[in-house]
């Protein structure tokens, strides 16, 4: 079966495992600062935190923006459910906007429309980045100078595109951007995420709600620093930490970004060639920068999608569907969501098919996915 994404692990990366295991700390080492350091330099950002998921970046960050009971905060439902349940740890309540048919992202007009008739303005907007094609992150800021909420980038997707000039993570035109270093991402910590910023109010919050709300720096305690053992807990923070084994693995990968990167831009490249004489809607390059290519999908407009779908895992063909749109999970059900409320989100899941893209694909893996399309569809 041939895998919709799949990790690429050299013996480099090995090493620098067991570098750690023969001769560091497991955990609270040098590792986690160091590949701290090495993400913001590669996403030209002031700050980076990493913890052990991106769904713990996705609560911190969430967290770090003041978000609360009796806020609401604002999401694409083309997404995992973390994207949304990073709103409900903190008490808030979650409200979708619709997508754009044609990036698949959070759809500019749709959210403007829905700011101009809202009688409760987002504290914070989630914004996803799918598949690794950034959002227009301009005009969400003209939006958010406009009316005031946070952006929160989720680029969980996104590590190592670019948005015009500038790496996805710098957070040029939002106040934080999440990261997710889960095996078929860009790179792979194993497990792991983290938030980068420029904002140095913010990374203070990040690190607070990562380690326990736990502080040893004088000038954020309450009381006078009795000696070197001395810390105090300020928030009430969460055990989000991320070993020093995860760090170096990711430090590792980190260096052969982008690398991986032009690999699944060439296979996306040939497959947008090879697969234009079908009957299939095919993904769009992103007008302005670069995309990082996490997921290819296409879009079954004229033929059944389960039909297709079965056919191809029957062929050895490990297809997927990113996603089964959050608001029709029976959990959003019952917090009030139904069908219908996001259309242009229910239509393209009813047709999307994902299919193997990661950097070890090979070429004739590919023409086998092809050959089998071909042969389904005609």
């Amino acid at each position: 079966m041939i895998p919709y994404g799949k990790h690429q692990i050299d013996q480099q990366d090995i090493d620098a495992i067991t570098q750690v295991l023969t001769n560091e700390f497991l955990t609270q080492g040098k590792q986690v600062p160091a590949f701290e350091n090495e993400l913001q330099q590669y996403c030209q950002s002031e700050y980076a935190v990493a913890v052990n998921s991106g769904t713990s970046a996705l609560h911190i960050a969430c967290l770090a923006a003041g978000v609360a009971h009796g806020d609401v905060v604002w999401t694409s439902p083309i997404s995992f459910v973390a994207s949304a349940n990073c709103a409900l740890y903190c008490g808030a309540e979650i409200d979708f906007v619709d997508i754009d048919p044609t990036t698949r992202n959070l759809s500019i007009e749709a959210l403007t429309q829905k700011l101009a008739t809202a009688t409760k303005i987002p504290k914070a907007i989630v914004v996803v980045h799918y598949a690794g094609v950034s959002c227009d992150m301009q005009a969400l800021a003209k939006l958010k100078a406009q009316y005031g909420f946070m952006i929160i980038e989720d680029a969980s997707h996104a590590l190592g595109g670019r948005y015009q000039e500038s790496p996805i993570g710098s957070c040029q035109y939002s106040d934080m951007a999440v990261l997710s270093f889960h095996p078929v991402k860009s790179i792979t910590t194993a497990e792991g995420g983290a938030v980068t910023t420029n904002n140095a109010e913010l990374a203070e919050k990040l690190i607070l709600f990562a380690k326990h709300g736990i502080t040893r720096h004088p000038a954020r305690m309450e009381n006078p620093s009795e000696d070197a053992w001395y810390y105090e807990q300020v928030e009430l923070g969460y055990n989000y930490r991320l070993s020093d084994l995860h760090a170096a693995l990711g430090r590792s990968q980190l260096k052969k970004l982008d690398g991986f990167i032009a690999e699944r831009q060439k296979k996306v490249d040939w497959y947008q060639q090879a697969l234009a004489h079908l009957r299939l809607k095919l993904p769009t390059n992103p007008e302005s920068g670069l995309a990082a290519w996490h997921i290819y999908v296409v879009e079954c407009v004229e033929h059944d999608r389960r039909a297709v779908f079965n056919a191809l895992r029957e062929k050895g063909i490990g297809v997927n569907v990113h996603y089964i749109p959050i608001h029709l999970q029976p959990y959003y059900q019952r917090l009030g969501f139904n069908p219908g409320d996001f259309p242009v989100a229910e239509a393209f899941y009813q047709n999307a098919i994902t299919l193997p893209l990661y950097p070890g694909l090979e070429l004739k893996q590919q023409q086998r996915v092809v050959d089998a399309l071909e042969s389904i569809l005609a």
